[in-house]
């Protein structure tokens, strides 16, 4: 079955980088655009970033442009997202989303599967 498996959260200081890694099976990725989304205590879940599978276009929440990249390797089912300069307001659970196709999006309703989610903690 599907399954997507985030990994690489933790606790960093403000201005520092962590790399969030999703581990995709059950299914070929070639074929899905990806993303990744967040969710902070007491909010609604937020699109952060996608990457399309058709030419790997990529979009991002205007908050982290500049600071996350997103990036695909379909030949190991992995998804990434490089994190810099991480601010306390990057805080929150982040989730790695298959979506039903191939383009972007950062839609949560356009996506059909989830991961578990990795904590990510930005504080001094």
């Amino acid at each position: 079955q599907v399954q997507l498996v985030e990994s690489g959260g933790g606790l960093v200081q403000p201005g520092g980088s962590l790399r969030l890694s999703c581990a995709a099976s059950g299914f070929t990725l070639d074929y899905y655009a990806m993303a990744w989304f967040r969710q902070a205590p007491g909010k609604q879940r937020e699109g952060v970033s996608c990457i399309s599978a058709n030419d790997g276009s990529t979009y991002y929440k205007t908050s982290v442009k500049g600071r996350f990249t997103i990036s695909r390797n379909n030949a190991r089912n992995r998804v990434y997202l490089q994190m810099n300069n991480l601010q306390p307001e990057d805080t929150a659970v982040y989730y790695c989303g298959r979506r039903r196709g191939y383009f972007c999006s950062l839609q949560s309703d356009d996506y059909d599967s989830w991961g578990q989610g990795t904590q990510v903690t930005v504080s001094s």
